[in-house]
């Protein structure tokens, strides 16, 4: 469920599907909507494997699985592979009304586009590469209905973040805080006004992704009632230098 979720939320630009496993293409920018998914154990792996070597080979990107803590038999063939394990990743529910009453109300500008001061703040903190990047990020946050959240103060943009739409669901996408404004509540306040205008338009719960490591968010969203729900992982095998723009997650 959750892997539908999320690729929902931050949808491909360009999806094959190979024998159960779905490879998708975004020019590198972020590894989510260039990996490969294993929506179902493939019938011939080492077939499947050759087969979307080859397809991101001729794209020139470097190889990614996301793997899902049930991909147990794919996580040991790609490990014998070469591929190298990192980026570890939870996946966190909460119940919308929950996350409403510990976090309170706060003036958030919401909005069903992403306007130059959202994109520029959330590309000076979380993007990785030039313009075109920029513009492939662009069409990935378009992909699906989402609500865009901006707290301003003088300067612009001070803290941001996105919330996809998929049927009762919410999912937290882009939270990014100008790094003059961090410690100030500014992430919580901008995740509460989405969850807000999300509860008018019919989500009743709420998902994330959030990096194992990161245990200043992780504590946020605890405090906000989010509770681990799934983990996974990413198995990269870069046989060619990587494409500018790739993020570590999204």
């Amino acid at each position: 469920m959750f892997e539908e979720l999320m690729r929902a939320g931050w949808p491909a630009i360009e999806e094959i599907p190979v024998d159960g496993w779905l490879a998708r293409f975004s020019g590198g920018v972020t590894q989510r909507a260039n990996s490969v998914l294993p929506l179902a154990a493939s019938a011939d792996m080492t077939a499947a494997l050759e087969q979307v070597e080859k397809l991101y080979a001729d794209r020139g990107l470097p190889v990614v699985f996301q793997v899902g803590e049930q991909d147990t038999e794919l996580d040991r063939v790609l490990d014998a592979r070469g591929y190298a394990s990192g980026s570890p990743t939870v996946v966190q529910t909460a119940v919308v009304d929950i996350v409403l009453a510990a976090l309170g109300t706060h003036q958030v500008d919401v909005a069903e586009a992403a306007d130059a001061a959202w994109l520029g703040l959330w590309w000076a903190v979380d993007g990785r590469g030039d313009a075109a990047a920029l513009a492939v990020a662009e069409k990935i946050l378009g992909g699906g209905p989402a609500l865009y959240g901006t707290i301003r103060d003088a300067r612009g943009a001070a803290a941001v973040g996105r919330l996809a739409l998929v049927g009762e669901w919410g999912g937290l996408y882009c939270l990014a805080v100008r790094p003059d404004m961090r410690r100030r509540g500014l992430g919580a306040a901008v995740l509460a006004g989405l969850l807000t205008s999300g509860r008018e338009r019919g989500i009743t719960r709420s998902w994330l992704q959030v990096r194992a490591e990161n245990a200043g968010a992780r504590r946020l969203y605890q405090r906000a009632g989010y509770t681990d729900a799934a983990h996974y992982h990413y198995r990269s095998h870069r046989r060619q230098e990587p494409v500018q723009g790739v993020h570590a997650e999204a």
